[in-house]
């Protein structure tokens, strides 16, 4: 158990270390495209094609990390007006469904990514696979996460509004 534990925590920093470089790179190719747009009045046809990539990328990378600090919201309004079994059974066939979800973007998104290999992007000349590369790595940690939240009471960070001060 203490080694699945350790492999979770390094694939957890994996994914946050990757999300933050390449959202650094992202604001760095940004950065020069504006600048070059203003001083040189011309823009690298390459990077347009990069930030939207990244953008792709940080954006399902940060889905996943969503689903492991427990940060999606919840419409608890309805649900909330149940008794505890009830919540229960829901919170349990939410953390269900976010399994199958993961396994579905697992499954499809590895083969839209094979099927995408032969595409080239314009202005890079890269595989259009690079893109749709992310949603099996976000499938993989999102039924990861979802399979350690059945073991969590709760999917959702809880927020009380008596507690503001």
């Amino acid at each position: 158990m203490k080694a699945l534990k350790q492999i979770k925590r390094i694939l957890d920093q994996l994914l946050l270390i990757s999300a933050l470089t390449l959202l650094a790179v992202m604001i760095i190719i940004i950065i020069y495209q504006v600048f070059s747009r203003q001083i040189f009045s011309t823009t690298p046809s390459w990077s347009e094609e990069v930030s939207r990539l990244l953008f792709i990328w940080v954006s399902f990378l940060g889905i996943a990390y969503g689903f492991k600090e427990k940060l999606h919201i919840a419409l608890g309004l309805i649900v909330g007006k149940f008794p505890s079994k009830v919540q229960d059974f829901f919170d349990y066939l939410a953390k269900i469904l976010v399994i199958f979800l993961g396994i579905i973007m697992l499954y499809f998104g590895t083969s839209f990514t094979i099927l995408m290999s032969d595409n080239l992007m314009p202005g890079t000349g890269l595989s259009s696979s690079w893109q749709y590369a992310v949603i099996p790595i976000t499938g993989f940690y999102i039924t990861l996460y979802g399979i350690s939240l059945l073991f969590i009471k709760g999917m959702h960070q809880d927020y009380n509004d008596a507690e503001e001060v």
